[in-house]
């Protein structure tokens, strides 16, 4: 155990005296958080959506089989009451809900006015506000087509509500994102290069004929960044929180516990791709292409992963950062619990221990 101790001080010190190495740690991930401040706006398409029918008329099927009939939502659930309307937007299962009051088509053929609530998940607000616009003009354009409405007006008032982002801020949207990201890119990058160092160095020899195991060797060049990461995930919440206002509606614990998770992941992932790149250009440029383009496109982040062919949507599975980005938007934006997250958390565990378990079997013991 001596040994491991003296191992990890070495590699704290390698650390501590590279200056590029603690830029990327500590001054990259600030500045992305600070200049990655745009969301990218991108057309909404097959969205899940939930239907609460308090009236049950013609009027209100007709608008329900418009809905149905556009291009831009799928509906996928018919919401019994109001109770279980919150639970079916926490479980993750619909992003609209439209409400139709009780005896709607009476009112709007009798009065000449119908009310129908938009209830949008604001998680991201750029699809939220999407959403109610295409919901907005599928209604109106229902109106339109009405007999008679030359003679006798009807006007159909649909009522608005953003939940979780009433204000629609886009940085909601794209810090648990830029997280993500940040978290993955940087400590993947980091270990990438570990081991190929070593050998580079020529310093591998030394360690292959000390006594320390492989497995402890790739646990100690772990825990220096692991350390590092867990101030850089300090330093990212709290300049989300008092310079970009995002607040932290969940648990904190639980929310740098999930992080800390997500940050062994990507350390291991690291360290996986270490044992296997022949150079330090390799394991970066494995690293940073390989990890950068599929968190972008894949993740959820940028793109909505109903919106991108279905192979693709298969393929995300594999990709770390979707799993945590769903995470840390559930708990930071939308105040959910760990019993709502479990799941992806279980995947994230399941991710580090296959790439610790590669990492050990594909570390050579011989050069």
């Amino acid at each position: 155990m001596k040994q491991f101790f003296f191992f990890v001080r070495k590699e704290f010190l390698h650390v501590w005296r590279d200056g590029r190495t603690l830029f990327i740690l500590f001054a990259m991930p600030l500045m992305q958080i600070l200049i990655f401040g745009f969301a990218l706006t991108n057309e909404v398409k097959n969205t899940r959506i939930g239907i609460l029918d308090n009236s049950k008329d013609e009027a209100t099927h007709a608008i329900i089989q418009r809905l149905e009939a556009s291009r831009y939502f799928d509906v996928v659930t018919n919401i019994t009451s109001n109770a279980t309307l919150e639970s079916e937007f926490q479980q993750g299962k619909i992003k609209l809900a439209v409400v139709f009051p009780p005896q709607f088509q009476e009112q709007l053929f009798h009065e000449n006015k119908g009310d129908v609530q938009l209830i949008a998940d604001a998680t991201d607000p750029n699809v939220a506000n999407t959403l109610v616009n295409y919901a907005s003009a599928i209604i109106m354009d229902y109106q339109k087509s009405l007999p008679g409405q030359q003679d006798f007006p009807y006007t159909i008032q649909t009522e608005m509500r953003f939940l979780y982002n009433p204000q629609l801020k886009g940085s909601f949207s794209f810090v648990p994102g830029v997280m993500a990201m940040i978290l993955l890119l940087v400590c993947t990058m980091m270990t990438s290069i570990s081991i190929v160092r070593e050998k580079e160095m020529g310093t591998m020899e030394v360690i292959l004929v000390s006594p320390i195991i492989p497995f402890r060797v790739i646990i100690a060049k772990m825990v220096p960044y692991f350390i590092l990461s867990a101030a850089n995930i300090a330093s990212i919440l709290l300049l989300s929180f008092f310079v970009l206002d995002v607040p932290i509606q969940g648990n904190l614990v639980l929310l740098v516990a999930e992080s800390l998770l997500f940050t062994v992941c990507a350390l291991s992932l690291g360290l996986l791709i270490s044992t296997v790149a022949a150079s330090q250009e390799v394991a970066m440029l494995i690293s940073l292409m390989g990890m950068f383009l599929p968190t972008i496109m894949l993740s959820g982040f940028m793109f909505p992963i109903e919106n991108i062919p279905v192979p693709l949507q298969i393929i995300s599975n594999i990709v770390p950062s979707k799993w945590f980005y769903y995470i840390v938007k559930n708990i930071m934006i939308k105040g959910l619990s760990f019993e709502h997250v479990w799941k992806e958390t279980l995947i994230i565990v399941g991710m580090i221990l296959f790439f610790l378990a590669v990492s050990i079997k594909k570390f050579k013991t011989r050069l």
